[in-house]
């Protein structure tokens, strides 16, 4: 039974310690470089087309909960007469 264990043991460090590791490429300095520049963009569009879609959904968003918000306070306010 011992001897089962360390086996395991040996072939669970065998496999954890020789497996290969994937050089990643470091891509922050040439990001800081791009969000750094000064172009005239602001720094929460530098992203390109998916941070400028992002923006514009989310004004949308806030604008459109904005105006459900007050209709529903003024629904609340002026409650429908019972005929």
């Amino acid at each position: 039974m011992y001897r089962h264990i360390q086996a395991l043991q040996q072939v669970s460090r065998r496999t954890l310690s020789t497996s290969g590791r994937r050089q990643v490429e470091n891509k922050v300095p040439h990001k800081q470089k791009h969000f750094q520049e000064d172009n005239g963009i602001p720094v929460h569009l530098k992203g390109g087309v998916s941070d400028a879609i992002l923006y514009r959904a989310t004004m949308a968003l806030t604008i459109l909960g904005s105006a459900y918000v007050v209709y529903e306070l003024v629904c609340a306010a002026f409650p429908k007469k019972k005929e």
